[in-house]
């Protein structure tokens, strides 16, 4: 009977899931604040939002599905870094 392996496995983050998750959670995020803006055009949030998405200019379709790219892509950019990061940091200290 072999003997169990003791070995530790550090804990790593699947970078794919990870940018698809949050990609997709700042689009959805951000779909509520245009929604949010048409419903309530006296509070609007566009303000807040503007300097994140520096070539998204006001409410508009162009705009929108402009925006909803950037925001898949800084869902991504997130991923691709803290996932590495926390990967390698992982495997290091195991």
């Amino acid at each position: 009977m072999a003997a169990p392996s003791d070995t530790r496995h550090a804990p790593r983050i699947p970078i794919q899931a990870l940018g698809w998750s949050l990609g997709i959670f700042f689009a959805i995020t951000y779909t509520i604040c245009v929604v949010f803006d048409l419903v309530f055009p006296g509070q609007s949030m566009t303000s807040l939002w503007t300097p994140l998405l520096p070539w998204v200019d006001g409410i508009s379709l162009g705009g929108y599905v402009l925006g909803v790219a950037e925001t898949l892509l800084y869902g991504w950019f997130v991923a691709l870094i803290f996932g590495s990061l926390f990967n390698f940091f992982a495997e290091r200290s195991s």
